[in-house]
């Protein structure tokens, strides 16, 4: 199999994760790519993602499968790892905590995207924006102790990109300060070898904190 793949991605972090705990990981090769939204999108990314988006995997049988939600479950149906449970109410639980997961990381990496803008970001889409992190952080601390109940599982792994990518892209936001429950389960989740083995790195060597720093305050 081939993924599309960079150290830096939150989204590639997943399916790396998964492909650790499916023991599934050597059967990958990476291709390392960079994409954003404001750059040419590589024509290998475009040619077997027509979205441009990483990551992007390519099985043995040439299929083409895009987004981190349809790979990650792709992987565990065919390793029988069980990370997406069978039982109906820890499925939808675990399916909900990568949704909110998910979609925080979104807001992240294009709030980030939005600072980068020559004219400034728009404001008012900044603090909308401010407010749903903040919002999202809420409802995980609140869930954290049912996630440390259940076994690990794809909302778990969600949870551990996110966080992931908001310590690296922004680092001085203080999170763990605000969010006891959150930050005890992730330090144990950074425990987990599938963890530890994909943390985030920043291959290209540029400061991940410059234009976010101070955008990002859980006070009061």
């Amino acid at each position: 199999m081939k993924l599309h793949w960079s150290p830096r991605s939150p989204f590639v972090r997943k399916v790396m994760i998964v492909l650790h705990e499916t023991g599934l990981v050597d059967e990958v090769d990476l291709s390392r790519n960079v994409v954003a939204v404001q750059m040419p999108t590589p024509e290998a990314v475009l040619a077997d993602n027509p979205l441009g988006k990483i990551p992007a995997l390519v099985t043995e049988d040439g299929r083409r499968l895009i987004d981190s939600r349809v790979i990650c479950e792709y992987l565990d149906l065919r390793a029988g790892t069980g990370l997406y449970p069978v039982e109906a109410s820890a499925r939808v639980a675990h399916l909900n905590w990568q949704a909110l997961a998910d979609g925080m990381t979104d807001v992240l990496l294009i709030w980030r995207t939005e600072l980068n803008r020559e004219t400034g970001p728009w404001q008012a889409v900044v603090d909308g924006w401010r407010v749903k992190v903040r919002a999202a952080m809420a409802r995980l601390e609140a869930e954290a102790p049912e996630m440390e109940r259940m076994p690990f599982g794809i909302g778990h792994v969600a949870l551990v990109a996110a966080l992931g990518q908001m310590d690296f892209r922004w680092p001085d936001c203080g999170w763990r300060d605000h969010f006891p429950q959150l930050a005890a389960l992730a330090a144990r989740l950074a425990e987990r070898p599938s963890v530890a083995a994909t943390a985030v790195e920043d291959d290209q060597g540029s400061d991940s904190g410059a234009l976010t720093r101070g955008q990002l305050s859980f006070r009061a």
